[in-house]
């Protein structure tokens, strides 16, 4: 085999290939985008496939996608495939963020300072 000029551990294509078992996508379809949020529901089990124990170590409070693979130093494409096993095995919970609050109508607002400013 030749040295192409990066080690197994530079993450090159070949590391990746070997991580996911050369998927690039889910069996199933899951939503799964950067800002899903995933949280590990008990600690890595023995036997475990390295990635995949350390998701389980860092989601013990939630983590989004994009956190995660920014910790792992992994392409997000890969983070979705490991993340997808977990989800399936029911290792990990993954849900979306809380949505931002609707802002309440603008004429309850000025109603609302309007009353305020006749006390």
């Amino acid at each position: 085999m030749s040295d192409s000029g990066h080690h197994w551990e530079d993450g090159g294509p070949e590391r990746l290939y070997v991580i996911t078992g050369g998927r690039s996508g889910a069996a199933e379809q899951t939503a799964l985008d950067l800002v899903t949020l995933i949280v590990a529901r008990t600690g890595p089990k023995n036997g475990m496939q390295p990635e995949h124990a350390a998701i389980m170590r860092l989601c013990q409070s939630p983590l989004s996608v994009a956190e995660i693979s920014a910790y792992l130093g992994l392409p997000v494409s890969v983070v979705t495939v490991l993340l997808d096993d977990l989800i399936a095995a029911r290792h990990v919970l993954s849900r979306a963020p809380v949505a931002p609050a609707q802002l309440p109508d603008l004429a309850l607002i000025e109603a609302v300072i309007d009353g305020l400013q006749k006390l």
